[in-house]
């Protein structure tokens, strides 16, 4: 028979493994949505999409655990079309739902750019932005000389071709990374002394911002880059309960 925990417990657990208390977010950090007592079972995924939630119940999950929930700030208020129908699904179906998002990607072991780094075979050495949530270090990897030779390797390891901004010959020293929407991070990350930063995303300005400084910038998507800290948290937490677990990838080629 499957071993089974409390909710709480659960909850309690992740609160203190990633410290998510210190964090102000966008969103609430925790249990989002709250359903059966007992824990067996959980499902992680990078959003709490519909697609993701269908997926849970097919395998029969008692919580699903993402880090993209939500109720974030500045969104509609009301339980209306797609967040009704997300809800719905998981209030009928005594399913709860865990969302961490800052503390998910700032996790020095678990979280979303240490596990790029794993990913890229980077090395930290530092620390920069806001809530010292990015990341900068160097490659150990000895095919790694040129912007070009970085962005091959993203695309062998993320499974997807990354946009690169820049000279596809420069070489690279100083490489900064934050995963998901942090295109807006690049001038702390020039600022910190790198010759390339690594993200999810690209806005407008960031392509004059690589452009004029001589910095190399590549997109490697939001989803691609964040698809590793949840299942590293949730196989980290099923195995110090002795509890299933299983990631389900929902493709998002943003």
């Amino acid at each position: 028979m499957t071993r089974q925990i409390t909710r709480d417990e659960f909850a309690n657990y992740l609160g203190k493994t990633l410290n998510a208390a210190q964090y102000r977010d966008y969103c609430p950090n925790g249990l989002q949505v709250e359903g059966r007592g007992q824990i067996g079972s959980v499902v992680s995924g990078v959003t709490a999409s519909l697609a993701l939630i269908e997926a849970a119940l097919d395998l029969k999950a008692d919580a699903i655990l993402v880090h993209h929930g939500y109720f974030w700030r500045g969104e509609d208020m009301r339980v209306i079309g797609t967040k009704q129908r997300r809800l719905k699904l998981l209030l009928s179906h005594d399913v709860n739902l865990f969302a961490y998002h800052l503390p998910l990607d700032a996790h020095p072991q678990l979280g979303n750019n240490a596990q790029l780094a794993r990913q890229l075979d980077l090395t930290a050495d530092g620390r920069f932005g806001e809530n010292d949530l990015g990341w900068l270090g160097r490659s150990n990897s000895p095919a790694v000389k040129t912007a070009a030779d970085l962005a091959a390797l993203i695309e062998k390891r993320l499974g997807r071709m990354p946009l690169l901004i820049g000279d596809p010959q420069q070489a690279i020293g100083e490489i900064a990374w934050c995963t998901g929407a942090a295109q807006g991070m690049l001038g702390d990350a020039i600022d910190a002394g790198a010759t390339a930063y690594i993200s999810g995303e690209i806005s407008e300005p960031t392509v004059h911002l690589a452009r004029e400084t001589g910095t190399v910038y590549i997109a490697a998507g939001h989803h691609a880059t964040e698809r590793y800290g949840v299942q590293a948290l949730g196989a980290h937490v099923a195995e110090h309960f002795g509890i299933e677990h299983q990631f389900i990838d929902i493709d998002n080629p943003v």
